[in-house]
C-alpha cells in the first residue's frame, strides 16, 4: 500500500514538473508576444491639433519607421524625441502630443519596428537601433546633441536610458520607468526563473548611472504595472541635476493634466 502511494506521488510530481517545463518552454518562445502589443488600442478618437509631418526613417538594417515630426524652430528651440511604450500606435499618444503645441519645442515621435504598420519584429536590440536611427535623422537635419531631449514612456524609458548614456543631450524625461524588465516581469511571474529566460532585459538601473544630462522622472504611486518603487529607485540613483514629478493618484497611464504639463514646461525652461 505504501509502495503504491509512493509510486502515485512520484507520478504526480513528474506530471507537475512536466507541465512546469512546458510552461517555461512556452514563455521562452512566446515572451515577446507577451511584452510587445502593437495592436492594442487605448485612445478615444483623439484628433491631432498640432501640425505634424509624416516622415520615414530608415534603420541600418533597412527597416522604414513611421514618424510624426513637428518643427517650430530648430535654431531657437530644443527638439524632443518621444520613445513610446510597449503597446499601441502613434495615435495612442495624440493626447500627449497636443500639449506640445503650446510649448517652445520641436518634436519627433517614432513607431517601433512591428508597430503602426512598420515591418520587422520588436526586440531590445531592435528598439535601440530604431531609437538611434531617429536620433541620427534629427542630427542630419541640424539638431545638435546639446539641443536634443530624449523622452521615454514606460518601455520607451529603456531605450531613452540606453541611448542617453555618456552623451551630452539637453535633457532626459522618463515617464513611469522601471529598474529592469527582469524586476518588472517578476511581479507578474513570481514562480518563473525570468532572469534565465528573459531575452529583452532593459537594465535601466545599471545605465542610469551613466547619464549626466539633466533628468526628469515622472511616476504615479498607484501604478499597477510598474511599481512606483521602481521609479523612485531610478530617481534615487540618477545623477544630478535631477527633478521628479511624483503623484499620489496616477496609474501607469499618467494624467496629462495641468500639473504634469507645468512640470514639463518647468523642466524645459530649466534647460535654457
Amino acid at each position: 500500500m505504501l509502495k503504491k502511494f509512493r509510486n502515485n506521488l512520484l507520478q504526480i510530481i513528474l506530471v507537475i514538473f512536466f507541465i512546469y517545463f512546458l510552461i517555461l518552454v512556452f514563455l521562452y518562445f512566446y515572451q515577446r508576444n507577451l511584452l510587445y502589443h502593437p495592436n492594442e488600442n487605448n485612445y478615444s478618437e483623439d484628433r491631432i491639433s498640432v501640425e505634424i509631418e509624416n516622415v520615414k526613417i530608415k534603420t541600418s538594417d533597412n527597416i522604414e519607421l513611421l514618424g510624426w515630426y513637428h518643427e517650430k524652430n530648430l535654431k531657437d528651440f530644443k527638439t524632443l524625441i518621444f520613445f513610446h511604450g510597449n503597446a499601441g500606435s502613434l495615435e495612442n499618444r495624440i493626447h500627449k502630443l497636443n500639449h506640445f503645441r503650446d510649448m517652445n519645442i520641436n518634436f519627433l515621435i517614432i513607431a517601433w519596428r512591428g508597430f503602426s504598420g512598420n515591418k520587422g519584429n520588436p526586440s531590445e536590440q531592435g528598439l535601440y537601433e530604431d531609437g538611434k536611427s531617429a536620433i541620427d535623422w534629427l542630427i542630419k537635419k541640424g539638431v545638435s546633441e546639446k539641443n536634443l531631449i530624449l523622452y521615454g514612456e514606460s518601455l520607451g524609458t529603456g531605450v531613452a536610458t540606453h541611448l542617453a548614456q555618456n552623451k551630452n543631450y539637453a535633457g532626459v524625461i522618463l515617464e513611469t520607468p522601471f529598474t529592469s524588465m527582469i524586476d518588472a516581469a517578476k511581479k507578474f511571474y513570481p514562480y518563473i526563473p525570468v532572469k534565465l529566460l528573459l531575452k529583452d532585459k532593459f537594465e535601466n538601473y545599471k545605465k542610469i548611472k551613466n547619464i549626466n544630462s539633466p533628468i526628469l522622472i515622472m511616476h504615479g504611486e498607484v501604478d499597477q504595472l510598474v511599481p512606483f518603487s521602481m521609479g523612485k529607485k531610478i530617481y534615487e540613483i540618477a545623477n544630478k541635476p535631477k527633478y521628479s514629478y511624483f503623484t499620489k493618484y496616477d496609474n501607469h497611464m499618467m494624467e496629462y493634466d495641468e500639473n504634469l504639463v507645468l512640470a514639463l514646461k518647468s523642466f524645459f525652461k530649466s534647460l535654457n
